[in-house]
């Protein structure tokens, strides 16, 4: 409660204030114990409450996947999915911008160009939104991964996370908060300095450079070498396992000579690779069949590369985390 000195909140009142406006989501500050009907009435006329406006939620057909379109005071859209896990839990794959400025050329977001950042709370308003209206089933995951690159808004990231982590916010292990990056080597190397606590997931996708600037522009500005150097400084500092993320695209990505590049970048380190089907509606890229994929994954486990494969959800909402539109469509409309 820095920002509102005048007022003389006392730390204990903080954290229930705290509590009440984020983990309890409510918009009122009544009946909080041990605060005086004077700070709460001086703070409510003092502070913005803010919330996104739900545009329109989709349910898809053929899993429990939910996609959310957000709009906010200013009229920008962006989506965030609600994602289920094995256990009866929710994971949310966020967004951190407007857009995107990347242009990844099998994402759907970098087509459609960057708008602006998004702040804070409206980062983690989407999480509370989500939360709020899926009380069956715990929130205790919170994914990056969404439109826009996070590391291009990183100061409003780290402050996202944070408050989602706290015991007086979001209460969601710093371990099961993911932030994704396509390879912003400057901002990787902020982040292992600063020690943050969240995982990091580098999304390589290729391990050849020329491959992965077609796949990805920005990548021609930082050697894969050097990405995977921060990785391994991270996973030192961590003590963690290094994180990958590989948008498999059949035939991309997914010869005998990734996995043995795969291997080389990390030899003798902690990896594992998260795969996940490409998710294009334009159809450029498309999804590798089952042989493709098998020869692959075989191929990764003969170069000793863990892997994880990600199920793709959402399929006909398009609600693959990091390849979502502008708009929503398919699915049903899901009330709440």
């Amino acid at each position: 409660m820095a920002r509102f000195p005048e007022i003389g909140f006392t730390m204990p009142q903080a954290r229930r204030v705290i509590t009440r406006l984020v983990h309890h989501y409510r918009d009122d500050l009544r009946d909080i114990p041990g605060l005086k009907k004077t700070k709460a009435e001086a703070l409510m006329a003092s502070a913005r409450l803010d919330q996104l406006e739900v545009m329109d939620r989709r349910r898809s057909s053929v899993d429990p996947f939910v996609k959310y379109l957000f709009r906010a005071g200013d009229g920008r859209v962006f989506e965030t999915v609600r994602i289920p896990l094995e256990q009866p839990r929710w994971s949310v794959c966020v967004s951190s911008q407007a857009g995107c400025a990347l242009r990844c050329a099998f994402c759907e977001t970098g087509r459609m160009g960057f708008e602006r950042n998004l702040e804070p709370w409206e980062i983690v308003d989407q999480v509370l939104r989500v939360r709020s209206e899926s009380p069956e089933r715990p929130v205790t995951g919170v994914v990056f991964q969404g439109q826009g690159e996070p590391f291009q808004n990183y100061e409003n990231v780290m402050t996202a996370a944070d408050v989602l982590r706290h015991p007086c916010g979001g209460r969601i292990g710093s371990d099961r908060i993911t932030i994704s990056t396509v390879g912003l080597l400057p901002m990787m190397d902020r982040y292992v300095d600063e020690g943050r606590p969240y995982r990091l997931i580098l999304s390589l996708t290729s391990a050849f450079p020329e491959k992965r600037e077609l796949l990805l522009p920005v990548a021609s500005k930082w050697p894969v070498d050097a990405l995977a150097d921060s990785m391994k400084r991270l996973s030192k500092r961590q003590r963690n396992v290094i994180n990958l993320a590989w948008v498999l695209m059949s035939g991309v990505n997914t010869g005998a000579d990734e996995a043995r590049e795969l291997g080389r970048l990390f030899k003798g380190e902690r990896v594992r690779v998260s795969v996940i089907d490409v998710n294009d509606p334009t159809g450029r890229f498309v999804r590798a069949g089952d042989e493709e994929r098998g020869q692959f994954l075989n191929a990764l486990s003969a170069n000793g590369i863990p892997f994880v494969r990600r199920y793709s959800g959402g399929p006909d909402i398009h609600a693959a985390c990091g390849m979502l539109a502008r708009h929503v469509q398919g699915g049903e409309a899901h009330a709440v």
